[in-house]
């Protein structure tokens, strides 16, 4: 059977997608699959409304809900800091400038193209959610960059003046295609398993499917 393919729509501002990230890791190794990372913009800059006073509901589950998964799977449960969205957690508003979110996504899209990228997610969202202060600056980022076995030099030179926001895009488009909006989002032969807590869904589906385990 030839490879087969699984693209994982990621947010590096999601706590969900950083809970997904070794089990992401895990299919690559244990199945004859190619993961292809797809970022795309949290639901912060996509819906900016989404999160507001009016449904502050969903926000306080979250901030309930990511710390005991987050122990239950023995993983670190720190809020980024500085955050990735620049957001005002009183109003839940949206500041214009937005340095770090569009940033991350761009080399995302770029540690895909050079062949990394699930490994690119897994470190960078491991460092924002494993308690990194400041992880915006020194060799935070290019040290997560090399532990993926990158160059974080490199990736920048080639994001700058490139098509990488055209990318996050389409990302979002295909995202819709697939009858879906949330992350993580793994989606194999076009049927999409919604959350990090659904991985073991598509392990037993890639099973079903025939694909060879490594």
């Amino acid at each position: 059977m030839m490879n087969s393919v699984v693209d994982a729509y990621f947010s590096f501002r999601s706590p969900y997608s950083y809970l997904a990230t070794p089990g992401m890791l895990k299919l690559k190794d244990d199945f004859d699959v190619t993961v292809n990372l797809r970022p795309v913009l949290p639901l912060a800059i996509r819906q900016p409304d989404f999160f507001n006073p009016e449904n502050i509901k969903r926000a306080h589950y979250i901030m309930i809900d990511f710390p005991r998964r987050a122990e239950f799977l023995g993983m670190a449960h720190n809020w980024p800091s500085p955050d990735p969205v620049v957001q005002d957690f009183g109003t839940f508003k949206i500041a214009d400038e937005q340095p770090y979110i569009f940033w991350l996504c761009e080399l995302g899209v770029e540690a895909q193209r050079r062949g990394r990228g699930i490994e690119f997610a897994y470190e960078v969202s491991h460092m924002l959610f494993g308690g990194t202060i400041d992880w915006d600056k020194g060799e935070h980022l290019a040290n997560a960059a090399a532990r993926a076995g990158l160059d974080l030099a490199e990736m920048e030179a080639a994001r700058l003046g490139g098509d990488h926001r055209a990318q996050i895009d389409e990302n979002q488009k295909a995202l819709e295609a697939a009858n879906h909006w949330g992350v993580p989002t793994l989606v194999f032969k076009g049927e999409p398993f919604f959350g990090e807590d659904r991985i073991d869904t598509l392990r037993w589906r890639l099973e079903k499917a025939g694909l060879k385990t490594r």
